[in-house]
């Protein structure tokens, strides 16, 4: 009597005579079940008939097939196939077991896995280009030829620069020494020249500090990092911030704060130059404004409205203006989560929990039903991030199902989407370099990735250099000119208690 063998994909039709026992094979005696220290296990049979042809045998079989077939190998519910071992394993139930062995774990060992392989190939000098085909000098062969435009050239330039980036860690200098670097990064913020970044940690003993880096290029080339001497604590939760230009470009930064316990949430709009104790301006205008619970906030550029700033509530949005306290409530059906401005029209486009998304026009007042919506679309689910391209008539949204579309906001139709975003439940923000036309995402998998803004392709995806966790998702800021006008290209990434730096030039020195 044969056995059913996995490998052949068939059970044979002879039915089990009365001295056979089950588990056990008639001529070689060997056990079936066999026990392993993690636990029972089954070990696929691979023991074949004294009668069958040895071109059958699993010995026969090149390594390669012996893997394909592994890898094949049925699922049984409770159990988990190890192919390196040829074994199945039992899943044991929840996490306070002696040596347990659960789904969770083994997921979490082949994603760890699969990390350290894409940092292993990250080290390479040479590296997969972003496109078949596409490298540097083709493109300037091409581009003498004429038969590429030149705006097509350099768009395809930084592609090929982004593929080529390096991880560089950077060292933050402070002049104060007994301000340590061992809280973790939670958010980074730069502001429209990139000279400075705002910066939101999470402190040990609960709540958060926040405070201010600024960036420099030397003549050589390298980025240096300095954090300002004031850092201010807060025991409460920072749920979004945004640069405000009050007096002059990015002098202030606006802070959603949740309220904990006794103490109230407030929306706090901070001069920059509070947080160093050598700058010599006056520190400017200072308020707190009591709106409690918000989730996020922007600041408009228009002229017409060039004090003015929103916040997103559950089931209201507030516009106000900071200097004169004039306040504008507009009712909703869903928590706002995201906010943007446009800067050619006083218009707010606001992205809901129920994956609604809607603008707002400021010039339209004192309309007590939905009317003052210009325009409404929608995804499959809450909406996290919403970016305003300089054309302002497309606008990106991201979700938390972790789909990324660009949508034509005339048409309120969807018009490209950008693949292999993750994300199940976070608050994750995108950001769009347009003048690279770029596109950049944090996933809640820890993975950085980089997509044509054009096309929607996907060209480069950065592991983070720390072993993916929901408290320990990377925060990023992308610029063509980190640290000023005469700044650096290249992408600043922040992960626990590090700061990275992944330059355009390939033989940047530290």
């Amino acid at each position: 009597m044969r056995k059913w063998n996995w490998r052949e994909g068939q059970r044979p039709h002879t039915r089990q005579g009365a001295g056979q026992r089950r588990g056990w094979h008639r001529g070689n005696r060997q056990q079936w079940y066999e026990r392993d220290d993690a636990g029972p296990s089954h070990r696929p049979s691979q023991k074949h008939h004294a009668n069958q042809p040895a071109s059958h045998s699993s010995s026969s079989l090149p390594s390669s097939s012996s893997s394909k077939a592994s890898s094949a190998a049925p699922e049984l519910p409770g159990f988990y196939f190890d192919p390196e071992k040829n074994r199945y394993f039992r899943l044991l139930p929840g996490h306070n077991n002696c040596n347990p062995l659960t789904r969770e774990q083994l997921q979490q060992k082949e994603r760890e896995k699969e990390r350290n392989k894409m940092l292993a190939e990250d080290e390479k000098t040479r590296k997969k280009a972003p496109r078949k085909g596409l490298n540097t000098s083709l493109l300037l062969q091409k581009r003498h030829l004429g038969v590429l435009p030149e705006h097509s050239y350099c768009r395809l330039v930084h592609e090929v620069k982004v593929s080529e980036m390096r991880r560089h860690k950077l060292e933050i200098q402070s002049t104060d020494n007994s301000i340590s670097n061992t809280d973790n990064f939670r958010l980074i913020v730069g502001d429209s020249a990139c000279e400075r970044v705002f910066t939101v940690n999470d402190v040990s003993h609960g709540g958060c500090k926040y405070g201010i880096m600024n960036f420099s290029s030397s003549s050589k080339g390298s980025l240096s990092v300095e954090m300002c001497d004031n850092l201010y604590f807060t025991n409460r939760k920072v749920n979004s911030i945004c640069w405000a230009s009050v007096n002059y470009p990015d002098s202030h930064v606006l802070l959603c704060l949740v309220g904990v316990a006794d103490t109230p949430g407030c929306v706090s709009l901070l001069p920059a130059s509070l947080f160093s104790n050598s700058n010599p301006d006056q520190p400017g205008m200072l308020c707190s404004f009591k709106i409690s619970s918000a989730w996020s906030c922007a600041w408009c550029l228009n002229p017409q409205f060039d004090k003015t700033f929103s916040t997103g509530l559950s089931r209201r949005v507030i516009v106000k203006d900071a200097e004169t306290g004039r306040t504008q409530t507009y009712s909703v059906g869903s928590d706002v989560l995201a906010q943007q401005f446009a800067l050619r029209v006083p218009v707010l486009f606001n992205g809901c929990r129920s994956g609604e998304i809607f603008s707002i026009d400021l010039r339209q007042r004192g309309r007590r039903d939905h009317s003052w919506k210009a325009s409404r679309f929608h995804q499959e689910s809450a909406i996290t991030s919403v970016r305003v391209l300089q054309d302002e008539n497309y606008l990106l949204a991201a979700d938390m199902l972790g789909q990324i579309k660009l949508w034509d906001v005339r048409g309120t139709k969807p018009v490209q989407e950008y693949k292999g975003h993750h994300n199940e439940h976070a608050y994750l923000p995108i950001h769009v370099n347009e003048w690279e036309g770029l596109l950049l995402a944090v996933g809640q998998d820890c993975y950085t990735r980089l997509w044509s803004l054009k096309d929607g392709h996907l060209l480069r995806t950065i592991p983070s250099p720390h072993p993916a966790a929901n408290d320990l998702i990377p925060s990023v800021v992308f610029s063509s000119n980190l640290g000023g006008s005469r700044g650096l290209p290249g992408l600043l990434m922040a992960v626990k208690h590090d700061l990275y730096y992944f330059p355009y030039n390939t033989d940047y020195q530290e």
